[in-house]
């Protein structure tokens, strides 16, 4: 019969889980209190929340969840980060950074995005997403390019036409007797 202590906790990770669109299960052990805080600031920054969690809890609430994760990924030291699907991403960002991979007391075992079940290369993958605004820069260029290829070539027809008519005139002007 599980206590108290962890039926209160299961709830209270079970709360915060639901409305998670994205996790990243990490291993987070080694880390000395600095730069333990120096990442869960940097991770605070885009909306993600860190949370060392008991394997055991984890794999329950997660499986009552409906995501079900590869043997061995509840092994060791484990932290889960957690938040919006975009926090996912900045979170995977954060722990593939230069200087989070060299000291190499974190590395990335699994992911969760909209409700899909992610392995660690997966989860590593999501670093090379780019975030929402530029996604948006990118489709906007896509939608506004051919608008603007076409006005350029209307452009072009219009002042080449001009061009043609002034010099047809001045050719006429010279040609005329004085």
């Amino acid at each position: 019969m599980p206590n108290l202590v962890n039926k209160l906790v299961k709830k209270d990770l079970t709360r915060e889980f639901k409305d998670a669109e994205g996790m990243l299960l990490v291993t987070f052990g080694g880390l000395t209190v600095q730069e333990s805080e120096t990442l869960r600031t940097k991770l605070s920054e885009h909306g993600v929340k860190l949370s060392m969690i008991r394997n055991k809890l984890a794999r329950q609430v997660l499986s009552e969840r409906g995501c079900e994760f590869a043997d061995g990924t509840f092994v060791g030291n484990t932290a889960i980060a957690y938040g919006g699907a975009e926090a996912a991403i900045h979170a995977a960002k954060i722990f593939t950074e230069k200087d989070v991979k060299k000291a190499g007391k974190v590395s990335l075992r699994a992911g969760l995005l909209s409700g899909s079940v992610l392995g660690a290369k997966d989860a590593e993958e999501l670093a090379d997403v780019p975030d929402m605004n530029t996604l948006r820069s990118k489709i906007l260029g896509c939608l506004s390019g051919p608008a603007r290829g076409l006005v350029t070539c209307l452009d072009g027809n219009t002042s080449g036409f001009a061009r043609l008519m002034k010099a047809r005139s001045e050719q006429l002007e010279g040609s005329q007797p004085g």
